[in-house]
């Protein structure tokens, strides 16, 4: 494992084996910055991409647990396999972590069930302590640590990283409050002397699917409120980032958390298939939630059917922008850049399709063009990035498809300001672009991006723009922007999703129940309703006569 020391030598050594890819390279080292260019057709790129004198200037963290987490017990593979994890800015080797067996799953069961037994008898007050000092341990001695380690093993820029952090521990924080009022219920009765009582209890062992693109936030989205409710949870990171998520079980381990309630089974690919297998046909394991695609989504739902599990799946988006006539086009653009470039736009809730009023066109393209200008593209270490890498070839590879694909069908490339046809072939940096005269029926309006790539269609009428905006099979999160009250009320009604945006970008937040509709998922994570997924109503007929 590489453990670099300083920022501006790491992010140097870095970039030197990707300058040999190009047919045309330049690197130097300035009072000003690094600079490099590599000539490449399609790409655009910013001229420069500064390595600040601003940057972290201290040592870098290097993750300090790289195994996994079972029982209490930090453990290598039964097997002995392992997987490697790299710094997708660069292909960097970051660390090479246990993957986990089918064996080591069902050891992993064995040890949340014992767990539970113990776990759901816990007093609310004692659970509610220990979500406390997780929280504290996150936010405090650890913060750096795993904000660092998610930069480097998910590409994000440091700042957003950071953001991360605190909003992860923010749903640790609320649940620990949550505890306290998992409340039941008396009900009046047909009969006399007689009663019904209702009681709410844990589901049981909780199985977590986590991805890649949020590593701590998804994590503690899931386990803070299954914790809470008194549920014991296994949890499976994404293959591309478990560094994270042993980081954040090291935090509960440190705040006392005990053996067996929250354990982490990284795996590769090919054994975190098999391990996937196990979670949803063991009956001990009672709840399954996910976070990833919808295809994956519904091979899990189907998985899982032949014991009945409780299922929370958190799937695909499509989120349409809608920008009426009238509206505050500043305010849009704000939000909207906010919105997409939030981990260079590989959220499931950010903006997929701009859809634009035809009155609002011209100065909304203005506007954006010159907000997309400003962005940087660079290792997400360095504190002036604002765009860090797409985290594979593959996905790369995806948006270059989408996007080639959508000017091949007659949708128009828009230059940016200040950018030039530069890039980086063979390595997973793909720039910020803008393309506008997109039709409805195009792959680009269809798909799932998941890339830097801003896709503008015009509409005429509100009805036009909310028929589009609701023309997909998805239905995660939608944002609109409009200075007309009553159009507020009616297009937030008529938009089939479960989460909208009525002149705001930004979504998430710990108190506000996170989730969708149609093929975008099943259930609410965060919030006072985020805690009913991890519970069972049980309902008592009481007769004291007999």
């Amino acid at each position: 494992t590489p453990k670099p020391t300083k920022l501006s030598s790491y992010l140097f050594s870095c970039v030197q084996p990707q300058l040999q890819l190009g047919a045309v390279s330049e690197a130097l080292q300035s009072g000003s910055g690094l600079v490099w260019v590599v000539m490449q057709r399609r790409l655009f790129f910013r001229r420069r991409l500064p390595v600040s004198r601003r940057a972290l200037s201290r040592s870098l963290h290097v993750p300090t647990e790289q195994r996994a987490y079972v029982d209490g017990e930090w453990i290598e593979s039964r097997t002995g396999r392992t997987f490697e994890v790299r710094d997708p800015a660069n292909g960097k080797l970051l660390a090479e972590v246990p993957s986990l067996s089918v064996d080591d799953a069902r050891r992993a069961i064995q040890a949340a069930s014992a767990a539970q037994e113990k776990w759901k008898k816990e007093s609310p007050e004692r659970r509610a302590k220990l979500l406390r000092a997780w929280y504290d341990e996150i936010v405090g001695p650890m913060r750096d640590e795993i904000a660092e380690t998610m930069t480097l093993e998910c590409g994000k820029p440091i700042a957003e990283s950071q953001a991360e952090v605190a909003y992860a521990a923010s749903f640790v924080e609320f649940f620990s409050e949550q505890v306290r009022r998992i409340n039941g219920d008396i009900l009046p009765t047909p009969s006399e002397n007689k009663h019904i009582f209702i009681t709410r209890e844990p589901v049981g062992v909780v199985a977590a699917i986590t991805p890649w693109n949020f590593p701590a936030a998804m994590v503690t989205r899931k386990a803070a409120p299954a914790l809470a409710a008194g549920c014991s949870m296994i949890l499976k990171p994404a293959e591309a980032t478990p560094l994270t998520a042993l980081l954040l079980a090291k935090a509960a381990e440190r705040a006392g958390m005990p053996p067996g309630v929250l354990n982490v089974v990284p795996a590769s690919r090919v054994d975190g298939q098999q391990i996937g297998e196990v979670l949803c046909r063991d009956d001990r394991v009672r709840k399954l939630s996910f976070t990833g695609s919808t295809e994956v989504g519904k091979l899990l739902y189907r998985s899982c059917a032949d014991s009945v599990k409780r299922m929370s799946l958190e799937l695909g988006g499509n989120a349409p922008f809608l920008a009426f006539d009238g509206c505050n086009v500043e305010a849009a653009v704000k939000a909207l850049m906010a919105n997409k470039f939030r981990n260079a736009g590989q959220t499931c809730i950010c903006t997929n399709r701009v859809l634009v009023q035809k009155g609002c066109q011209e100065e909304f393209l203005e506007v954006l063009r010159f907000e997309m200008s400003k962005l940087n593209v660079g290792h997400g270490l360095n504190l002036d990035t604002t765009i860090g890498p797409l985290i594979s070839m593959k996905g790369k590879e995806k948006v270059e498809g989408l996007v080639c694909s959508a000017v091949a069908e007659g949708a128009q490339m828009v230059e940016l300001p200040g950018y030039s046809e530069t890039g980086f072939d063979g390595t997973n940096f793909y720039p910020p672009s803008l393309l506008i005269d997109v039709q409805p029926s195009m792959s680009i309006a269809r798909e799932e991006v998941f890339g830097p790539v801003v896709s503008v269609t015009t509409f005429s009428t509100e009805e036009e723009g909310v028929n589009l905006a609701n023309d997909t099979p998805f239905g995660l999160a939608s944002y609109f922007f409009s200075g007309n009250t009553a159009q507020c009320f009616r297009v937030a009604g008529a938009l089939e999703y479960g989460m909208v945006g009525v002149n705001e970008g930004l979504l998430s937040t710990a108190v506000a129940p996170f989730g969708g509709i149609k093929q975008s998922g099943i259930g609410r994570e965060g919030s006072v309703y985020g805690v009913d997924e991890y519970l069972e109503m049980k309902y008592q007929a009481w007769n004291p006569l007999v």
